[in-house]
């Protein structure tokens, strides 16, 4: 059983990867069959790895259709993205209000800063991924913390989608600019991460989402 379980997750893992680099764009289809001939592994391995990734939102499965990955739209966009700002500002108001260390956001940071334009885009996007995890780390609520974990694989899948529009510089100057926020603390730290939240986030995911939409 363990060996079964590790190489579903190596399934999961390289499809993940080539979920999160646009090899598998949205409406890519799981085929059992090939998946398991590529892979060199049995069709129940193949099952597996796709659950593990339906139930990290980086595929939808539906009867009748099997699993793929899913399409971006904006009521998954809003929903998601509700979701993410009711805890990340959460936590930050509880991380200001116990004084926490912010140390662990600004290396997620510096990682990102160091980062340079022709890293992969999986890496980018996890990277700036850490910068958000940190910040509700920072609350040290462990509750917390593992309910954002269920949509950090699934923001990390949305944020494929504004690839044309950041470049690992530009992601760069905009979380050090929300950093040097953080660190002044109070309603500025708050508006700030409000700010980057609405309109790195959820605002440039929907001029993607207008951008692939035909008219």
């Amino acid at each position: 059983m363990p060996d079964d379980l590790n190489a579903s997750e190596r399934v999961a893992a390289a499809l993940a990867a080539d979920i999160l680099d646009g090899a598998l764009p949205p409406g890519s289809r799981m085929r059992e069959v090939a998946l398991a001939d590529r892979f060199d592994v049995g069709r129940y391995t193949v099952r597996s790895a796709i659950a593990l990734l339906t139930a990290r939102g980086l595929l939808v499965h539906e009867r009748h259709r099997g699993a793929f990955v899913p399409e971006l739209t904006r009521e998954r966009v809003d929903e998601v993205h509700g979701f993410r700002r009711v805890i990340e500002i959460g936590s930050l108001r509880l991380a200001l209000a116990r004084g926490a260390d912010l140390g662990l956001v600004d290396d997620a940071v510096r990682e990102l800063e160091q980062l340079g334009e022709d890293a992969p885009w999986r890496t980018l996007i996890a990277t700036h991924q850490d910068i958000h995890h940190q910040i509700v780390a920072a609350a040290g609520n462990e509750r917390l913390l593992s309910a954002y974990a269920t949509c950090e694989l699934e923001l990390q899948l949305m944020f494929a989608a504004i690839r044309p529009d950041f470049t690992a510089r530009r992601l760069a100057v905009l979380h050090r600019h929300l950093l040097d926020q953080l660190y002044i603390g109070g309603d500025v730290a708050v508006r700030a991460l409000e700010d980057d939240l609405e309109i790195s986030g959820r605002a440039a995911l929907l001029s993607a989402l207008e951008r692939q939409t035909p008219a």
